[in-house]
């Protein structure tokens, strides 16, 4: 054997190995799946805060009970809209009404939620009021909006043709502090409204001030928060008119 036929050998062997293991790669990346024909993974459900767990049992009993014809109104956000007692009979005209308010939640909350909300009850028309609970807390009125950007982003993803009328922050004694925030945040929203047919802004921000700018005590409970009847009464006067 010459010294070149001898050189040769090991070159040859280590070709015929590396030739090997190249084939049982091709081979073992054949047998895996390629990213697009693997099948999609399953949704996420998304979990329901313990806090509104009774709120959201409650509403699924109530579909049960009597399930929602689609392309009703909904009326929907914080307690405002939970402890409007007699809103069905202010509201008899419309023929399929769902109030789902469940109390101290924030637009965030709404946005979160806005499948079980709103989209699980195909509704023609949303009547949202959220957003004071959200200042309380010490988000920010561009906090505010980008919440209610999100939420009107979703719903029109579902639902293109739903409309939506925003019930702007109202001016609570209890909560006076906050006036400059509020007008700030409703004045976000009021303009993003007016920029799509399929948005409404509802303003009961100035009827519940009085004379002297400041909100009107004898709209509200003992607690300078919450409505009373009389209060209800000025809300459903200035909502009736955009129900259409």
């Amino acid at each position: 054997m010459n010294t070149r036929t001898a050189l040769r050998k090991p070159l040859f062997k280590r070709l015929m190995a590396a030739s090997a293991l190249l084939g049982a790669t091709l081979v073992a990346a054949a047998a895996v799946p390629a990213p697009s024909d693997a099948a999609p993974a399953a949704p996420q459900a998304r979990v329901v805060d313990a806090k509104w767990r009774a709120d959201f049992e409650a509403f699924d009993a109530a579909d049960k009970a009597r399930p929602v014809q689609p392309g009703g109104v909904l009326f929907v956000g914080s307690s405002s809209i939970r402890l409007w007692d007699d809103l069905e009979q202010q509201f008899q005209e419309l023929p399929v009404l769902v109030k789902r308010g469940f109390g101290g939640s924030q637009l965030s909350d709404c946005a979160a939620h806005l499948d079980r909300l709103v989209v699980a009850y195909q509704p023609r028309l949303v009547v949202l009021y959220a957003g004071d609970n959200d200042l309380n807390a010490g988000r920010t009125p561009q906090q505010v909006f980008d919440s209610y950007q999100q939420f009107v982003d979703g719903v029109h993803r579902a639902l293109p043709d739903t409309r939506i009328a925003y019930v702007s922050i109202k001016p609570s004694p209890s909560r006076a502090k906050l006036l400059p925030q509020v007008r700030e945040a409703n004045a976000l929203i009021r303009q993003r409204a007016a920029a799509d047919p399929r948005l409404d802004y509802i303003d009961i921000y100035q009827p519940m001030l009085g004379a002297d700018g400041q909100p009107r005590a004898e709209l509200f409970r003992e607690d300078r928060l919450h409505l009373n009847a009389q209060g209800y009464a000025l809300w459903h006067q200035v909502i009736a008119r955009h129900l259409r």
